[in-house]
């Protein structure tokens, strides 16, 4: 039963989850808040659902970037470069990111009689995103329920999974990975230094899966 609107980005872990569960999804949802990699990212998400004949659409963000302090969304060269558990790595934290699209999702999901929202959060987020950790998730969930005539609820079913079960399941799911896209640099080419390109070359190796990405270096 298709009763559910998923956060897709076009990213690794929102393209599988798309695929994964295709059958629930009646709306996926891209947010265009101004990073730098939202232009790359985008059109993989377009692409997917239109493989996968699901309705997508995009909701401009804007004052996000205008307002909000991370390094995502200072330009390139304001990304730093090593692994997400790295202090510095902090500063591509975009505020209550997920609050945000998450609230809007809720709304679009009781306009349209729908049940769930669906994000595809895992356990490698949980270290630098505080709106990735099951403790943000269920209370999450729990307040659009009450707040929401229908009870609407947030679906969360990689939260506890690594990158590399994910990447696994898209494995099985026939998924081509250099349809995706993750680094936060925006580049031609993924930089292959940033936090998310590790974690994505990481993921890939653990899992056993030949990376096609175009990398820097």
């Amino acid at each position: 039963m298709k009763d559910s609107i998923l956060i897709l980005s076009g990213g690794v872990d929102s393209v599988t989850m798309l695929y994964d569960y295709q059958e629930q999804i009646a709306l996926a949802v891209s947010f265009d808040y101004g990073s730098n990699h939202n232009a790359r990212e985008i059109p993989f998400a377009r692409l997917h659902c239109e493989r996968l004949g699901i309705r997508h659409i995009v909701i401009p963000l804007g004052f996000m970037s205008e307002h909000f302090k991370s390094s995502l969304l200072e330009g390139s060269e304001a990304i730093p470069e090593g692994n997400y558990d790295d202090d510095n790595m902090k500063s591509t934290v975009v505020p209550f990111r997920n609050g945000i699209m998450l609230s809007i999702a809720v709304g679009l999901a009781e306009s349209q009689g729908l049940k769930h929202v669906m994000m595809a959060n895992h356990g490698g987020d949980h270290a630098i995103y505080p709106d990735c950790r099951p403790e943000f998730v269920d209370a999450f969930s729990e307040a659009a329920r009450t707040g929401t005539y229908e009870g609407v609820t947030l679906l969360s079913p990689y939260t506890n999974l690594t990158k590399a079960d994910i990447a696994r399941r898209g494995k099985a799911l026939g998924i081509d990975y250099a349809e995706t896209w993750s680094c936060y640099k925006g580049g031609d080419k993924h930089c292959g230094r940033c936090g998310t390109c590790r974690e994505r070359r990481e993921a890939f190796a653990e899992a056993g899966i030949a990376d096609g990405t175009a990398y820097e270096d």
